[in-house]
């Protein structure tokens, strides 16, 4: 469909998207609260399957990425290395909410050819609202495409979905839960803000790093996430500093709960 949309004869056409679902959705529909969507995600039809962790992980491997890299990904553009795909999708599971340089990437890849590659499947990924590649924020065009992306899955049950740790296993450990809580705010963002008006990147200077910079035209939003992850240090004083006209937005901890952070639409965050 996506390819046919290209044609001279397909007509003029206009894309209602249905996106993961969110926390307001998830909680009205299932009664989940805060830390079950976190986990679990916006899927609701691995909804009835939460009560068996082994069985949710293998209906959203089979049923969703299985189907979407195998079948739907590739009706989209050709793909050369299909299995290049998986892996890059695989490691972006495993390294979610953080950045990675592509030369490390190739690294880690088997027959990952070069940056180019890589970029452009990572593109793939994300026009099939799975994962993104955010790119350093800066002003300037050049410095950006020659950036580490900072990956962030499209729903938190992608990660899981991938991983080894249950649901008690994650809420128990502070730094891998904070790094779901950091993605899950990137993912609602990727969601919740349509590409073509919005422009989703992140920041770091040396130790300093913001976790999300979004933009549109001439103004700019840092936001930083507080989730009780270890050692990071908040970058939004020294981000000021280089950009102040930017608005800050402190997300967790001291700053907007969770709970009423995803219970609103991310436009309304940004005033």
């Amino acid at each position: 469909m996506q390819e046919g949309l290209t044609e001279s004869l397909a007509g003029r056409f206009f894309l209602h998207r249905c996106n993961h679902w969110g926390y307001l959705e998830c909680h009205t529909a299932f009664g989940w609260n805060l830390e079950q969507w976190i986990y679990f995600g916006g899927y609701p039809g691995a909804a009835p399957f939460t009560e068996n962790e082994s069985s949710w992980k293998r209906y959203i491997t089979d049923s969703l990425i299985e189907t979407v890299l195998a079948r739907d990904v590739i009706q989209m553009s050709k793909i050369a290395k299909p299995i290049l795909l998986r892996h890059l999708f695989a490691l972006a599971a495993t390294v979610a909410a953080q950045f990675i340089s592509y030369n490390k990437m190739l690294g880690q890849l088997q027959e990952a050819g070069n940056t180019t590659t890589l970029a452009h499947y990572l593109k793939l990924l994300e026009s099939a609202f799975l994962a993104s590649g955010l790119e350093l924020f800066s002003r300037g065009k050049q410095r950006k495409r020659g950036s580490s992306p900072k990956l962030v899955l499209w729903n938190n049950a992608l990660v899981n979905a991938l991983s080894t740790w249950t649901f008690a296993d994650a809420l128990s450990d502070t730094i891998w839960w904070g790094r779901l809580v950091e993605n899950a705010v990137g993912a609602y963002l990727c969601n919740g803000l349509c590409s073509v008006e919005y422009e989703i990147t992140y920041w770091r200077q040396q130790d300093h790093e913001v976790d999300y910079v979004v933009a549109r035209g001439r103004d700019v939003w840092a936001i930083e996430v507080k989730s009780g992850r270890s050692g990071k240090s908040s970058g939004l004083m020294r981000f000021r500093e280089h950009y102040p006209e930017a608005r800050a937005l402190l997300v967790g901890g001291q700053g907007i709960p969770l709970e009423v952070f995803f219970s609103k639409e991310p436009k309304s965050w940004l005033v």
